[in-house]
């Protein structure tokens, strides 16, 4: 299995997954010429990708998927909710026939020799969820744009050896920032972004010893930085109610501007 971020964080999400046979992409929310570049950075091209999945219907989830789908004839996996939103945006533009296809939470689906379970999230969205991917026995998850987490998430990112996971926001940067009130209380919200402490709190309950890699991703540009996401987490980690330390692992940024470290297992 190899697991790379192109890129994660407010401005746009896309993220590699994939086997020797089969290879799909979470989300395209940047263009097709910037997806072909990070590719390429891991020895791939956009005509090697079999799937995109789409987590909701944010521009910075599906900024580029019009463009990948007409040019290169890609299925896009989402739920009914998400679906619906990306048929009516003007901005994607029209999808061809036949490339839209609908899953639903907790239902596996198959992509090649993938096992994909797409799981709920919550998230001011249409029908937003995240995924998890699996392939002789090694399993993988993306978890972005979650307000909160309940016991089902925990449930749904058990037992993995590598994940994405949120790191959106500090909360003392958000509150003093310069965001208007609204906004500021959406992303606070329990359907918003996790901050750098709860994200840390949730990675406290998902460590187990076969962990290979935690990537932090989704960092907001103007209420975090990666150096601050890195350190709290790690802190809630290494003094939370668990029996591990934050350098018991590779835990790393998934950096929001580059492609990040591929992660190969």
């Amino acid at each position: 299995m190899r697991f790379c971020s192109i890129c994660s964080g407010s401005s746009g999400n896309c993220i590699y997954i994939g086997s020797e046979n089969t290879s799909v992409l979470v989300d395209v929310g940047i263009s097709g010429i910037r997806v072909e570049r990070g590719l390429n950075e891991i020895e791939m091209t956009t005509k090697d990708v079999d799937g995109i999945l789409v987590t909701h219907e944010h521009s910075d989830h599906v900024k580029g998927l019009g463009v990948l789908a007409r040019r290169y004839g890609i299925p896009i996996y989402g739920t009914e909710g998400t679906l619906a939103e990306i048929r009516k945006s003007t901005s994607i533009g029209k999808i061809p026939k036949g490339l839209l296809r609908t899953v639903k939470a907790d239902e596996e689906f198959e992509i090649g020799d993938l096992s994909i379970l797409p799981f709920e999230i919550s998230h001011d969205a249409a029908e937003p969820v995240g995924y998890r991917v699996e392939h002789e026995g090694k399993k993988a998850a993306v978890a972005t744009d979650m307000g909160c987490y309940s016991d089902y998430t925990v449930e749904h990112l058990k037992g993995l050896d590598v994940l994405l996971l949120e790191s959106n926001h500090d909360v003392h940067m958000l509150q003093v920032g310069r965001y208007p009130y609204y906004l500021k209380m959406r992303i606070l919200s329990e359907h918003g972004h996790l901050s750098n402490e709860t994200s840390g709190q949730l990675l406290g309950k998902l460590l187990h010893d076969g962990v290979r890699h935690v990537f932090l991703g989704h960092l907001s540009q103007e209420n975090n930085y990666e150096e601050l996401a890195y350190q709290t987490v790690c802190n809630e980690v290494s003094y939370g109610d668990n029996p591990f330390k934050s350098d018991d692992f590779d835990i790393t940024i998934a950096h929001r501007d580059r492609v990040s470290e591929a992660v190969n297992w």
